[in-house]
């Protein structure tokens, strides 16, 4: 799969650019803001968008209504240590395909992968 990963921590980018080499998978860009993510996602056309919530100018739920204003079936997990059910809950309403809580073990990680094959 073609993944963009949208998170403005450095570390995690990493983290998530090696788990995803390892299974196989393609990251066709980094995001660090939601404008550069709306960017990507516009020109690039990504199977699968990672995204945090907590970004700098727009936030991630921001960033969401604008992917899916680009296309509203875009595939978009979110990535998150916010742990909130009324959050859970407007993000399903929205279609996201899944929340993967910070932090995650490479287990879930592989399983949530599979889960978007």
């Amino acid at each position: 799969m073609r993944v963009l990963v949208v998170e403005d921590n450095a570390l995690t980018r990493y983290t998530l650019r090696a788990l995803l080499d390892k299974l196989g998978h393609e990251v066709v860009a980094e995001a660090e803001t939601g404008e550069q993510a709306v960017e990507f996602f516009s020109t690039l056309k990504p199977d699968v968008v990672f995204l945090d919530l907590i970004l700098p100018g727009k936030s991630g739920v921001e960033v969401l209504a604008d992917l899916r204003a680009v296309d509203a079936k875009a595939r978009v997990v979110v990535i998150t240590a916010v742990d909130q059910e009324e959050l859970d809950r407007r993000l399903s309403d929205t279609g996201v395909r899944a929340i993967l809580r910070k932090p995650f073990s490479f287990e879930e990680f592989k399983t949530l992968m599979k889960s978007l094959a």
